[in-house]
């Protein structure tokens, strides 16, 4: 294994540099532990919980295994009160049904960023932006490091500058939300993984680890190649039976050529990558209106899922270009299929 791999793997105490990417809504204990035990970092998308579920998820996830987690969440996007949006938005979901009353208001970012640190994972990353100096310093003052997602050379620049321990080159292969730390940037930032990775290696000290189209060995074995010091790896863990998905959006995933995923901000108002489900195509039909903007889409989308929906997804069915390459195997199998495929074509 290459030094700076080894190194790695070392300091958060991997086996293998392989991480599960932490995917908001498909991250149950099980899949994170799976992969933990397996030698790598397991991972949880904490964006939608409450600090209560934050300390529960953590308890269930050390129940089954002392290895290496991470928790994610998103830095908060400037407010946007574009109500002539939400409106339209509003109008055309009345074709998939009724929606339930209007909820109650989403966690609180400060009230989860103390609930990260009371769980004291091994690491807390960032998406979306960066995290304030304050907390950055609390973070590594309790052991914690701070890996934070980038898909520019600017952002990945700005991220070590405040103090991350690595950075996420993320390409725009990858499946779920696109993390630009300017969302209505979002669309204009697509650049693959294998062309960001030197670009990245040329210019950062820090490690950089690879997402976006990893799948199996090959891709691990070229983004090693290319500069990164680990992959973290969403889709291809998602037909695992511990991922436990909605059947349907597992369904989405099986023989989706890359080409056929789709960008759309029909779910939550920000941009990702998903299954063109006739839920999201609808959204590009001549005439529809533009998304409402983050969180008033998202909680548009949670009230006609609640109510009475025809014809809208159960849920996201995000899926990266390498949705296709995802197997209805066990997690640990996959991951160990990956890095001995990997080990067999590195130097």
């Amino acid at each position: 294994m290459r030094r700076d791999v080894q190194d790695f793997c070392d300091r958060y105490g991997l086996r293998l540099p392989i991480l599960q990417a932490p995917m908001a809504g498909a991250c149950p204990p099980e899949l994170a532990v799976a992969v933990a035990e397996a030698g790598g970092m397991g991972a949880a998308g904490v964006l939608l919980d409450p600090p209560d579920r934050i300390g529960e998820w953590t308890r269930r996830f050390r129940a089954g295994s002392t290895g290496a987690v991470q928790l994610n969440i998103w830095v908060p996007d400037r407010p946007d009160t574009d109500q002539g949006r939400v409106d339209a938005a509003a109008a055309h979901l009345r074709r998939f049904g009724t929606p339930a009353p209007v909820g109650s208001p989403g966690p609180d970012f400060g009230e989860q960023s103390e609930a990260m640190l009371a769980a004291r994972p091994t690491v807390i990353s960032s998406i979306m932006g960066l995290f304030e100096p304050g907390y950055v310093r609390r973070l590594h003052d309790q052991g914690i490091a701070w890996f934070a997602c980038a898909t520019t050379l600017d952002e990945a620049l700005a991220a070590q500058g405040a103090g991350a321990d690595a950075v996420v080159a993320q390409g725009m292969e990858a499946g779920g939300h696109r993390g630009s730390f300017d969302p209505d940037a979002a669309e204009r930032v697509d650049v693959g993984l294998f062309a960001l990775l030197p670009r990245f290696a040329d210019h950062l000290d820090v490690p950089i680890i690879a997402t976006g189209g990893i799948a199996d060995g090959r891709s691990v074995a070229a983004a090693l190649t290319l500069g990164a010091t680990a992959v973290q790896v969403g889709t291809a863990l998602l037909r695992s039976p511990e991922a436990a998905i909605d059947p349907l959006w597992a369904a989405s995933l099986g023989g989706l050529a890359p080409e056929r995923t789709v960008t759309t901000r029909a779910y939550s108002g920000r941009l990702g990558r998903a299954a063109p489900t006739p839920y999201v195509l609808a959204w590009q039909e001549p005439g529809a209106p533009r998304p409402a903007p983050y969180p008033q889409q998202r909680e548009l989308v949670r009230r006609w899922r609640q109510g009475s929906p025809t014809g809208l997804d159960r849920a996201n069915h995000w899926a990266g270009q390498a949705a296709a390459m995802a197997t209805a195997e066990p997690a640990s199998d996959i991951v160990g299929r990956m890095w001995r495929e990997a080990r067999r074509l590195l130097p």
